[in-house]
């Protein structure tokens, strides 16, 4: 009986979750109200508040799955990465971005980036810091990756090298969901015309 609670529960958590990120989708999130999701995950709106505070927390728990997928994918290219730093920088990045829009929506971006700066001491704000900081520590991976095999200079510290090349992808990003008329191909040209001098000064 307990085992079919937990995945009664799981599959509630998992209705409520894919409702909203439906609705957000199709009618913003801004518009979307609590008892709309309720709606669409056939649920109550005591049974919405039982597993998420707020229409916040349920963003973020957006934001959470989003990145969880793309750290997957991101670790696959640090572990069999192309031969060429440039290249795989880029292959990480663009991996990143071409992810960042399969749940989440500018708009819906733009709001999760607000709430983790207004309330960076929340559970919300601590939780997306650290999945930036995960991902920071992906991009600093790779570049101990190729330290290792003597095609990045050896008197840097991957670790601040990864960081310097994640807070520049991370605010390209940021341009990125301030500006809806950018597309990810224009993102990708930036970032890549960016990236390629970067990859030169730390090239052995």
């Amino acid at each position: 009986m307990a085992r079919l609670r937990e995945r009664q529960k799981a599959d509630r958590e998992q209705r409520i979750l894919g409702a909203a990120l439906r609705k957000f989708r199709a009618d913003g999130y801004k518009a979307v109200r609590i008892e709309d999701l309720a709606e669409e995950a056939e649920v109550s709106v005591g049974t919405v508040y039982n597993y998420y505070g707020s229409k916040g927390d349920i963003l973020i728990a957006a934001v959470t799955l989003e990145v969880e997928e793309v750290l997957a994918d991101g670790q696959a290219i640090v572990d069999d990465p192309p031969a060429d730093p440039c290249d795989a920088l880029l292959a990480l990045t663009f991996c990143y971005y071409d992810h960042s829009l399969n749940y989440l929506t500018k708009e819906m971006w733009r709001t999760a980036m607000a709430l983790s700066i207004e309330a960076p001491r929340t559970p919300n704000g601590l939780n997306y810091s650290a999945l930036d900081r995960r991902l920071a520590a992906q991009v600093s991976d790779l570049v101990a990756r190729f330290q290792a095999q003597g095609r990045v200079r050896g008197d840097l510290d991957p670790r601040a090298i990864g960081q310097v090349l994640f807070n520049n992808l991370n605010q390209m990003f940021v341009e990125f969901v301030k500006d809806d008329a950018m597309t990810l191909e224009r993102l990708r040209e930036i970032v890549a015309a960016q990236t390629a001098p970067l990859a030169r000064l730390i090239a052995a």
